[in-house]
């Protein structure tokens, strides 16, 4: 969603919640969306939460709520795909699949994949034409059923990495996870393709801390774990993990 319509519809959602005083959702956002919504609804002082299906899930329904409402049900449900594990499968194969029904992005929320298995955390609204219109993921037959099994599959796989920059400045953090020139790091923070801690920053200058999570447009996802040492030459050393 464009952000003046993303903002719209946080609005919409809550005089419809106030208005109606029932619960009201809307989803499933981004973990930046969140953080939009977050700031919305924190200022118009109304009941919210966001739940993506299970603990730790990156894309999430916002919900609205009237002050009586307690333990409400979120309208989201799990679709687990099962296929053979000798063929690979990607979270991007199964979100083309998905998208190539015409459903809208927002009725999809976190896709864990793994060997032979793969589930799906949908809008209730979607389920039954996804259960009954999916045969195949790309070449890959697969049998669909409603609800998972525990364990999930692992959201987050991570690699580590080692590198010295200039300094802590973002323009400089940023260069060395993308492995790009200051000059081309400075054009994505200006131009709004960098966030930090799921907000976009386009200042060049902000100090990176140990902890902060930070995504680079079209080059993945980043977790800063360490910035304190220095070497001989007084350079700053960058460890990190990436999501992979």
């Amino acid at each position: 969603m464009e952000t003046e319509i993303l903002i719209a519809r946080i609005n919409d959602t809550a005089d419809i919640c106030e208005r109606t005083n029932k619960p009201k959702f809307l989803g499933f956002l981004s973990e930046e969306q969140q953080v939009l919504a977050e700031n919305i609804l924190k200022m118009r002082n109304i009941k919210f939460s966001f739940f993506g299906g299970f603990s730790g899930s990156k894309r999430a329904l916002l919900g609205c709520f009237p002050v009586w409402a307690e333990d409400v049900s979120f309208p989201l449900c799990a679709v687990t795909f099962t296929y053979r594990k000798s063929d690979t499968l990607s979270h991007r194969d199964f979100l083309g699949s998905l998208m190539a029904l015409g459903i809208k992005r927002e009725t999809v929320g976190d896709i864990l994949v793994e060997e032979g298995r793969a589930v799906v955390f949908l809008a209730q609204e979607v389920k039954s034409f996804v259960l009954t219109q999916i045969k195949k993921i790309g070449r890959v037959g697969v049998t669909l059923t409603e609800g998972f099994c525990e364990p999930l599959p692992q959201l987050d796989k991570l690699a580590d990495f080692k590198d010295t920059v200039a300094s802590n400045r973002l323009d400089c953090v940023v260069s060395s996870l993308s492995s790009l020139s200051r000059g081309k790091a400075v054009e994505l923070i200006e131009n709004g393709f960098v966030s930090v801690n799921s907000v976009v920053t386009q200042k060049t200058t902000k100090l990176v801390n140990d902890g902060d999570i930070i995504t680079v447009r079209g080059k993945g996802k980043f977790i800063i774990t360490s910035l304190s040492a220095k070497t001989k030459k007084q350079r700053t050393v960058l460890e990190y993990k990436k999501y992979i």
